[in-house]
């Protein structure tokens, strides 16, 4: 007998505001002051121009981002759910562990702690203080990592996880868009087709992110870390990373 489908409900009006609120750059996070190794790879001449520029996010997303961000948020957006449990509190603890364990440069993890403090604040000042898993975040060690604390305030939306993730991962791609912008530097016209393309390619990235068993979630991109450590000591530049 093949398998019946149930229709998916649709996600809600109020919970898709909320992803969309979660995914924009006015976000006040601090993710606008990040290019995540962009910087250094224009300094060095790896990425001059649009041709370079859009492949070059497009891998960083599948072989970065996908593998990584979005695979640990998968899992961490359902340990939220369960957080009144022992398994899931401490499901959350060994997430957030990883992801800080794993950032390959000094500045990878001082971003995405300090992005996840952010969010952090932000969740209690809209009320989120009555909520038991923002005091659970927050006294995460050594700080709450940026995937963590998102997973938890996309929970709290009601949103079911794929559109938790398309919101988490466009909004990594605006934010690496408008970098781009910056650094290399890019007209408006070329960053949005880099975006259209991102857009077009972030489906596939979710889809396969939430397929990764716990043992093939990785962080391993060798370029990209030595850019990172590179642009720490880079003389001038426009991004904390």
């Amino acid at each position: 007998m093949p398998r019946i489908r149930r229709p998916v409900a649709p996600t809600s009006a109020a919970s898709l505001l909320q992803l969309m609120w979660l995914a924009s750059p006015a976000l006040p996070v601090g993710g606008f002051s990040y290019s995540e190794g962009l910087e250094a790879a224009v300094e060095a001449g790896l990425v001059t121009n649009e041709a370079q520029a859009g492949p070059w996010l497009l891998d960083q997303l599948h072989l970065s981002l996908a593998r990584s961000d979005i695979a640990v948020m998968s899992k961490a957006f359902a340990a939220w759910q369960r957080a009144d449990t022992v398994q899931g509190a401490a499901h959350i603890v060994e997430l957030n562990a990883w992801v800080t364990t794993t950032r390959e440069t000094h500045e990878m993890r001082q971003q995405t702690e300090q992005m996840g403090r952010s969010l952090v604040e932000w969740l209690k000042n809209r009320g989120g203080a009555d909520d038991p898993r923002v005091a659970v975040l927050k006294a995460l060690t050594p700080a709450p990592t940026w995937p963590i604390a998102f997973a938890l305030a996309a929970a709290q939306t009601g949103a079911p996880l794929r559109d938790a993730l398309l919101s988490y991962s466009f909004g990594w791609a605006e934010n690496m868009v408008q970098a781009a912008l910056k650094s290399v530097p890019l007209g408006q016209s070329v960053g949005q087709r880099i975006l259209a393309a991102l857009s077009s390619e972030i489906p596939a990235a979710v889809d396969h992110a939430t397929k990764l068993m716990d043992s093939e979630r990785q962080a391993f991109t060798p370029m990209l870390a030595i850019l990172s450590a590179q642009h720490e000591a880079q003389y001038s530049r426009l991004f904390r990373s």
